[in-house]
């Protein structure tokens, strides 16, 4: 391993969610792009993931950041459920995914040092009460989106194989747009 000793200074916090929220919308749109090139049946067929099919994946990724964002801004649209099927063609739930993305990295850019800080309150879908920081909140949001989109693309891969699924990688995200120290050379 070598280290180079003129590493650059750690990201701030707010730095790194936003971040995140660029890497979201790109690995979605990545994601929703290689879904185009299956068939419907294959795009909605079950295949015994936690949301079923790549259709229910998907679908459950907007209804759960719709329901996250409604607790971070306290308006926007929600889904009851986590479940619930928002979108039922794949060119409308691109469009909706887009949009969600879009409101997502413009909440990001606009929080502060101190918002990160706060404490949210909010109610979970089974009707518990919770408080924590914001901060540890954004950390469950990002991540919970790319265990999910990991199952879309591994069910995306069982009709299009290896070289069919895109690259989610972060470190891809970074090389791609300088984000995170990343550098070629």
């Amino acid at each position: 391993m070598v280290v180079s000793p003129a590493s650059p200074a750690p990201v701030s916090l707010l730095s790194r969610y936003r971040d995140l929220a660029a890497y979201n919308r790109w690995a979605n749109a990545r994601l929703l792009d290689a879904c185009a090139r299956v068939s419907r049946a294959e795009y909605r067929e079950e295949r015994g993931a936690f949301f079923g099919s790549i259709h229910g994946t998907l679908n459950h990724l907007l209804a759960a950041d719709r329901i996250w964002m409604a607790r971070f801004t306290g308006e926007g649209p929600t889904a009851g459920r986590l479940d619930a099927i928002i979108c039922e063609e794949l060119e409308q739930l691109g469009r909706e995914r887009a949009r969600e993305d879009e409101r997502i990295v413009g909440y990001v850019g606009r929080l502060t040092a101190a918002d990160l800080a706060t404490e949210l309150s909010y109610t979970n879908s089974s009707g518990a009460r919770f408080a924590q920081p914001l901060a540890s909140t954004l950390d469950h949001f990002f991540n919970h989106q790319t265990h999910h989109r990991g199952q879309a693309h591994t069910l995306l891969t069982q009709f299009l194989g290896n070289a069919g699924g895109p690259s989610l990688d972060l470190i891809y995200f970074q090389r791609e747009t300088g984000t995170g120290g990343a550098r070629t050379g």
